[in-house]
């Protein structure tokens, strides 16, 4: 069965989690305590084949962006979340997209072929 690892990153109590939840188990939590890492597990079906995505909801806070690094470094796919009720969680996702993408272009050399490195 194939694999995805998923990230999930953005400012602290924007949502992250409730959205997670919400996608893993159909239920909608309210009242959470802040996360630092928090790792799901959910089967779908991708290109009609059986796959697994593997969710790591991770902390919002600045105590814990010296991770990021290396949660990016291990994911495959990304999902910023901000608040639309909250203009500074939308600009703090900036940083992380800029991260995803330093950190993401390490090792890849470039080549005529590849001028995105």
């Amino acid at each position: 069965m194939r694999e995805y690892k998923v990230v999930v990153l953005g400012s602290g109590g924007v949502g992250k989690s409730a959205l997670t939840v919400q996608f893993v188990t159909g239920t909608f939590i309210e009242k959470y305590d802040p996360t630092i890492e928090d790792f799901y597990r959910k089967e779908i079906e991708v290109d009609s084949s059986p796959s697994v995505l593997e969710i790591l909801d991770t902390a919002g806070t600045e105590q814990f962006a010296s991770m990021r690094d290396l949660y990016i470094k291990n994911g495959q796919g990304f999902i910023l979340v901000y608040s639309l009720v909250n203009q500074q969680s939308f600009q703090d996702i900036k940083p992380m997209r800029d991260q995803i993408i330093r950190v993401k272009r390490l090792g890849v050399v470039y080549s005529p072929s590849n001028p995105v490195a």
